[in-house]
């Protein structure tokens, strides 16, 4: 989160994934993690994964997409998982120690890795628009488009005349690009509640009634990300440490007269979704088609690592707390890029929001990778009906 505000300097060169063979005794705090949590994370993920053909791409680089690139690559290990028995981390932690092999990830043989989190918030709203709710949330455009690039990218954009063009920019959104189309889906108090739903990608709106309805990513418009981070230490408004969420959306408020001008300098805009079938204590959906589950999903960089993967993270909290378990790696973000880093998603409330606003950590990432083994034992897994999603 502190990245995408503030923006990430760059290694010289380009990103190239680094793989180093380590030992579990080399993951500090993986003894002690409650390994069965995430195995239960891991059962739900194998669901969707049985549902798709065995060569549907999950993404990855090298190593780690000869290993675990395609859905076809778990089956082994979401057969054997289903024998484990639940609620016992002795048992998880061997069953991962078996059917998985961790590597130490790095960026050209630099292993130090970089966290930022991200949460699900909570923001004021109400179903149509008022002088208090004057701000929309608008659904996917029909004329957006998402087509496949020569180079095998995904390129959001509006076709004019016979050329596919960057869709409807932030400003010219906010001065009515899209107003009267009916892509009205609710209203907000004020434009940096909504920019700050944006940045995260789904979220919470409690209606006055009380009602809460979750919203979804349903897409972007294509253009870049700039974050409002730098552009305020570049101003000299915030000091170069000082960033956070917190630090810049109470620049925004003390500043009205200049807020709407500086979040339009990021012309990247997301679009929503209800998720009327998403409970009151689940996560919202990620990249993956599974629900998210707090301190157990992370968002990572499919140039690298394959989606679905588990990835074990050790870093530091804001509060100075270890952070030292097993994250699933069910989750894309515009601004997640390079081979060692991930966004943790930390749940909602204000606990995870001051923690996602402030977290800007190292540590490192160590991928597990699915064995495959010539011969193993597996109990047929059973038939599971769940389409496959990309929600994010």
């Amino acid at each position: 989160m502190a990245a995408a505000l503030a923006g990430c300097a760059s290694p010289s060169g380009p990103p190239e994934l680094s793989l180093r063979a380590v030992a579990w005794s080399d993951l500090a705090g993986w003894q002690t993690d409650r390994t069965a949590e995430a195995l239960r994370v891991l059962l739900v993920e194998c669901n969707r994964l049985g549902t798709l053909p065995a060569d549907t791409s999950l993404g990855g680089a090298g190593d780690a997409a000869t290993q675990a690139g395609r859905a076809g690559l778990f089956r082994g290990a979401c057969r054997a998982a289903r024998a484990v028995p639940s609620a016992d981390d002795g048992a998880a932690r061997r069953y991962f120690e078996t059917w998985f092999l961790p590597y130490r990830v790095g960026d050209r043989g630099d292993a130090s890795a970089s966290f930022t989190a991200y949460f699900e918030p909570e923001v004021a709203g109400a179903l149509g628009p008022s002088a208090a709710f004057p701000v929309p949330v608008y659904g996917r455009p029909d004329d957006l488009l998402t087509v496949r690039a020569a180079d095998g990218s995904k390129v959001s954009g509006r076709r004019q005349g016979n050329a596919i063009v960057p869709y409807w920019s932030r400003a010219d959104i906010d001065r009515g690009a899209l107003r009267g189309r009916g892509l009205e889906i609710l209203w907000l108090r004020s434009p940096v509640d909504l920019f700050f739903l944006q940045l995260q990608g789904s979220g919470r709106v409690r209606l006055p009634s009380g009602q809460v309805v979750r919203l979804g990513y349903n897409g972007r418009n294509g253009q870049p990300y700039v974050p409002l981070g730098r552009l305020l230490v570049q101003r000299g408004a915030l000091p170069a440490d000082g960033v956070s969420m917190q630090s810049i959306r109470a620049w925004l408020q003390t500043h009205p007269a200049d807020a709407q001008a500086l979040m339009e300098q990021n012309p990247n805009y997301v679009f929503f979704k209800p998720l009327d079938s998403v409970g009151p204590l689940d996560g919202p959906p990620g990249a993956l088609g599974v629900d998210l589950v707090p301190l157990r999903s992370a968002a990572v960089d499919r140039a690298f690592l394959p989606l679905g993967v588990p990835v074990f993270v050790d870093t530091v909290l804001p509060s100075a707390a270890p952070l030292q378990r097993l994250f699933l790696a069910q989750d894309l973000g515009t601004d997640i890029k390079g081979p060692a880093r991930a966004d943790l998603f930390l749940g909602w409330g204000s606990r995870a929001a001051a923690d996602a606003g402030a977290m800007h950590g190292g540590g490192t990432i160590t991928v597990l990778l699915p064995r495959q083994p010539a011969a193993a034992p597996a109990a047929p897994a059973p038939a599971v009906e769940r389409p496959w999603q990309e929600v994010r």
